[in-house]
């Protein structure tokens, strides 16, 4: 992560044979290897047994090695688009089937069925699908037809007429989904969450000032700045709906531990969480949570890994939605060469808590 890259030079055949031996796998694309005395030809990164020089030649295209006579390996298979992109593909079908069966008020396929739609094994299946994007599908069921009810919620005249716009042939199958995608009745829902009950407590930190908040369920917010009113605004412009108050005295042992994981910014990951946004926001959320401390990575990265590779604007703009800083470190992500950018809490914030990964809240190097 965020290492320099390496110059592609691939101009000449010893620098490709050099690819060659180091399974170079940013070689992959710009040129192919082909073997005599097999008569495959292959990826640079591909996991065949090494092949002796004199048996080797190279190729700008697969096109030109088959026309040289030389058939795909069956290993590292170069006559198909990138491995990351046939991962990617696959996620991609099994949420539109995730999809489609919600819009038509079906049952989403289980596990089984998703994975041989997608020509994989169900345990592999699964395995790339929460690599790509964070989530397991049926996490990212629950958050697709959360999207779909608070969309329909906010489209209807009654809750019976949400019911069916979001997809339920039933109204008891959508009160029985309802609350666990709104966190609270879909009546409630309606009223723009009119009775939830937010409490919230400030306290000064090495940062400023910082304002927690939490529902019965966890925090909904942690907010950075050196205006305790402004903080206090902010979290009523996010919930406008709700009942605020000063949080009672059991609430000091978890404003103890935000303030300490501002310190060390690592233990923020113990901090139990009440987040709601879209599914998109949660998936970067939760891709953000899984950075190790003390690493970064960038925008492009991020969404490389959640199967975006042209979304860095979209993984930008769910970064900046983030409503618990330090929570969900949103302060690991960098601009491309490790410039600092885009934090809602100010530059120098951000700063200080990379600062504090990479050497510990005392000072000295943390190992991690």
């Amino acid at each position: 992560m965020n290492q320099p890259a390496r110059p592609p030079l691939y101009d000449s055949d010893d620098a490709r044979w050099a690819a060659v031996q180091e399974r170079d796998a940013d070689a992959d694309g710009i040129f192919y290897y082909a073997v005599r005395s097999t008569g495959v030809y292959c990826r640079p990164s591909c996991a065949s047994r090494p092949a002796r020089r004199a048996n080797v030649s190279f190729y700008a295209t697969g096109a030109q090695a088959e026309a040289a006579g030389f058939r795909p390996c069956l290993r590292c298979r170069p006559d198909l688009p990138p491995l990351a992109a046939r991962q990617a593909e696959a996620v991609a079908q099994a949420c539109r089937l995730i999809d489609d069966a919600q819009a038509r008020g079906e049952p989403e396929p289980d596990l089984d069925t998703l994975a041989r739609a997608c020509g994989l094994s169900r345990f592999h299946f699964h395995r790339v699908f929460r690599a790509r994007l964070g989530i397991t599908p049926a996490a990212y069921a629950a958050a697709r037809r959360a999207e779909r009810v608070q969309r329909a919620l906010a489209d209807s005249s009654s809750v019976l007429d949400a019911a069916f716009a979001a997809g339920f042939q039933s109204s008891a199958r959508f009160y029985a989904a309802a609350p666990a995608a709104l966190g609270m009745a879909p009546a409630r829902y309606r009223r723009g969450g009119a009775g939830e009950t937010i409490g919230y407590a400030l306290a000064p930190c090495t940062l400023g000032t910082v304002l927690a908040a939490a529902t019965a369920r966890g925090l909904c917010a942690i907010l950075l700045g050196d205006d305790a009113d402004a903080l206090v605004a902010d979290l009523h412009a996010r919930f406008p709906q709700a009942a605020l108050a000063p949080a009672g005295p059991a609430f000091a042992a978890t404003l103890a531990q935000v303030v300490a994981a501002i310190d060390a910014p690592h233990t923020a990951a113990a901090l139990p969480l009440d987040v709601r946004g879209t599914a998109f926001q949660q998936r970067v959320w939760q891709a953000l949570r899984a950075i190790p401390h003390g690493a970064t990575v960038t925008y492009t990265e991020l969404a490389a890994q959640l199967g975006m590779p042209q979304g860095a604007r979209a993984v930008a703009g769910a970064c900046a939605a983030n409503p618990a800083a330090v929570a969900i470190p949103c302060h690991r992500v960098v601009r491309s060469g490790g410039a600092l950018a885009g934090y809602r809490w100010g530059l120098e914030r951000k700063r200080a808590l990379l600062e504090r990964e990479r050497t510990g809240p005392d000072g000295e190097g943390d190992a991690g």
